[in-house]
């Protein structure tokens, strides 16, 4: 079993994996005046990582715990993604996931295009890391890659904003524990939590000729 610093590895944002590319659907609500300033990022990080995140966590668990069976996992998470912008998002970024983890670790056979979290569960699991770290990581993506987001498009003191993810920090583990203890449900019995309004917001961002972020 790896340790510690491989997951530390596979959760840097640094990794050349496309995510700073992403707002994970900040930007189109900070455009509808839905958010702000730090607090509402607060409450839009805490909704985020209990609807979203929960299920980025349990699919990458889930990946990282029964990787050959990705093909299955991704088209439950498919089935769990409305929105076609974020569909195509999800994909984009599993692609520069894989093709950053193809240069650490060799990884089995998979789609060209799955999922961002099949993506790192399957690169989890090659990389020798459990279940538990791989939602750990999904989970963590969830909220830091908005957060990066928030001071990028607002303008805001990124003390203030990682004190914010500090904060986070413990219901990421729980989220990320509650997860990793289903790894091996059937499919269709992992987390289906939604978040209509960011499903509407990136269908309405994704029609916007000048924007900062890809997502």
């Amino acid at each position: 079993m790896a340790g510690l610093a491989t997951l530390l590895v596979l959760a840097d944002g640094r990794l050349p994996s496309g995510g700073h590319a992403h707002s994970g659907g900040l930007e189109a609500q900070v455009s509808a005046g839905r958010v702000r300033g730090i607090d509402d990022v607060a409450g839009f990080l805490q909704g985020k990582l209990a609807t979203s995140g929960l299920v980025a966590a349990a699919f990458a668990a889930a990946a990282c715990h029964r990787p050959t069976e990705w093909a299955r996992l991704d088209d439950g998470l498919d089935a769990r993604t409305p929105s076609p912008a974020l569909r195509k998002a999800s994909r984009a970024q599993g692609r520069a996931l894989l093709r950053a983890g193809r240069a650490m670790w060799e990884l089995p056979a998979i789609g060209r295009e799955p999922h961002q979290p099949i993506a790192l569960g399957v690169l989890a699991h090659s990389a020798g890391l459990g279940p538990l770290e791989a939602a750990v990581a999904a989970a963590h993506g969830v909220t830091t890659g908005a957060a990066s987001a928030a001071v990028r498009l607002l303008g805001l003191d990124p003390y203030a904003v990682h004190s914010l993810l500090a904060r986070l920090a413990p219901e990421n583990d729980r989220i990320a524990a509650d997860a990793a203890a289903r790894a091996g449900d059937p499919v269709d019995d992992l987390p289906a939590a939604g978040a209509p309004l960011l499903d509407i917001g990136a269908e309405h961002h994704a029609t916007w000729e000048v924007r900062l972020f890809a997502s």
